[in-house]
């Protein structure tokens, strides 16, 4: 593709040679660049991309894009000064595969919890109403039936362009995709058209990278302030910044909720830990999903669907059909009668969420135990947050390592434990390794009670030290269940 059709639509402050040259691929990995690439330099936080101009040109690069021109320019390469190479570089990946995320319907769900869940679901439920699409989530990448690893919240803006060019050739036409709050500050989402933004709450996380709540809000909220006027902004009126996500968007606004008034009002009638009948819209369905957290992902689902001009009706019924998402309350009974719940719930709010859930359907006569850690090297301030939440809400509460990462699993430990009310001190323990800890857990429990290991949900791995060890907790209960009960 020629330069100049990769120029489309971004303001360009000055350009130094031809703007007809050929362009092969696009990189702003310096060491990644191939002959006839197109280099962008960005300025990160650790390292300078205009740092590594000089070494791309001698790998092959013929042309850069850059914020800054370099003291010495070579006549033979392109440079393309811009205000903002990162902003620039989603223009030109939408350029460079044809513009895909104009050419089908892209929904974006962004929030604290319940992103992965209901871009998932959203998948599922077109999928049941007969739709090949593509989905970009923290778990995985899909495209129809086909599998891609996923490796970040939210891809590189190259990925993502490249995935959906893929889906539009494979003739989807829904994209459903997870943006987090790292994506949307590192500018990963710019330059896609969205059809339909949800957002579903927030509450404490991400503190290590966004430094304060309000930065972390204003970098929700810049998802919405920066949609077009031809999309549509769903957001959730219960949360105390629903409407503020919505105060400068240009979108259509809708809402859901179960508490307020809404576009789109929910309620549970019954809930168990086999599923649940709801009332949506004035319309009853039974679902095999469970949880209070779960009425409100499914609403967002419902309301999303309805307004990209589905049938209520059909909707429901598609909803009706849904298999919960892996390592989201994943539920299962051991042959002894324990009751066994494996979440991904990593943050106060999402603990506090699958606590009160499991503790509205228990009757009170069985323990709730619960194993949790918080992932090292991330926000210290919800450490104590959670065991104050942890030994509050359970029978007991077993504290343990999550993804320890760089730091010392004890000392994370301590933090955690700092929270636990004077009242709660018997109510829980710390165990550092996390299969001893669930093994303990499994070995206090007794018919009819149930465990719930949170924190790592879907993950196959705990992290330590740099190193990734296998480490399924689904597959550990099971494994210690069986050694055990022999």
């Amino acid at each position: 593709m020629q330069l100049i059709e990769l120029l489309n639509r971004i303001p360009v402050l000055e350009i130094h040679g031809e703007n007809t040259r050929e362009v092969s691929e696009l990189v702003f990995d310096s060491r990644k660049v191939t002959e006839n690439s197109l280099y962008i330099a960005m300025r990160g936080t650790v390292v300078d991309g205009h740092s590594f101009i000089a070494p791309s040109i001698e790998k092959g690069a013929k042309a850069i894009v850059c914020e800054e021109f370099p003291e010495n320019l070579d006549e033979n390469i392109t440079y393309v000064k811009v205000k903002d190479s990162s902003k620039a570089l989603g223009h030109l990946a939408s350029n460079f595969y044809g513009n895909p995320s104009e050419k089908l319907k892209l929904i974006g769900v962004t929030g604290t919890n319940g992103k992965t869940s209901v871009s998932t679901l959203l998948f599922d439920v077109f999928k049941n109403l007969g739709y090949d699409s593509a989905l970009l989530s923290t778990v995985e990448i899909r495209i129809g039936e086909k599998i891609i690893p996923a490796t970040h919240t939210t891809p590189d803006v190259i990925t993502i362009n490249k995935i959906l060019a893929q889906a539009v050739e494979e003739g989807c036409e829904f994209a459903f995709m997870e943006v987090s709050s790292h994506g949307i500050s590192q500018n990963r989402i710019e330059g896609l058209h969205f059809k339909v933004a949800g957002f579903t709450n927030l509450t404490h996380d991400h503190l290590d990278y966004h430094k304060t709540f309000d930065e972390y809000l204003k970098t929700k909220k810049r998802f919405f302030d920066e949609l077009q006027d031809t999309a549509i902004a769903i957001t959730n009126v219960d949360d105390k910044n629903g409407m503020v996500m919505l105060q400068n968007t240009k979108a259509t606004k809708k809402s859901y909720a179960l508490k307020t008034m809404a576009d789109f009002h929910g309620k549970s009638l019954e809930i168990d830990f086999n599923g649940m009948l709801l009332n949506f819209n004035g319309k009853e369905f039974w679902t095999t999903l469970t949880g209070k957290f779960n009425v409100y992902n499914l609403l967002l689902v419902f309301g999303i669907a309805s307004e990209l001009g589905f049938e209520q009706d059909e909707i429901l019924q598609a909803i009706s059909k849904l298999k919960r998402v892996s390592g989201r309350f994943e539920t299962f009974k051991s042959d002894g009668g324990i009751f066994f719940i494996v979440d991904y719930a990593h943050t106060p709010d999402a603990l506090e969420n699958i606590l009160d859930s499991i503790n509205d359907i228990r009757t009170k006569n069985e323990r709730l135990i619960t194993v949790f850690g918080c992932g090292g090297d991330r926000d210290h301030s919800k450490r104590p947050e959670m065991g104050n939440i942890a030994s509050k809400k359970s029978t007991l509460a077993i504290i343990t390592s999550d993804n320890p990462r760089t730091e010392d699993p004890t000392a994370i430990i301590k933090e955690i434990e700092a929270g636990v009310e004077p009242q709660n001190f018997s109510k829980y323990t710390s165990i550092p390794d996390r299969r001893e800890a669930i093994k303990m857990a499994i070995k206090f429990s007794e018919p009819k009670d149930i465990v719930l290991v949170a924190g790592k949900g879907h993950e196959t791995y705990q992290e330590i030290n740099g190193v990734r060890h296998h480490f399924d907790d689904k597959e550990v209960i099971i494994e210690l269940w069986k050694l055990m009960s022999k």
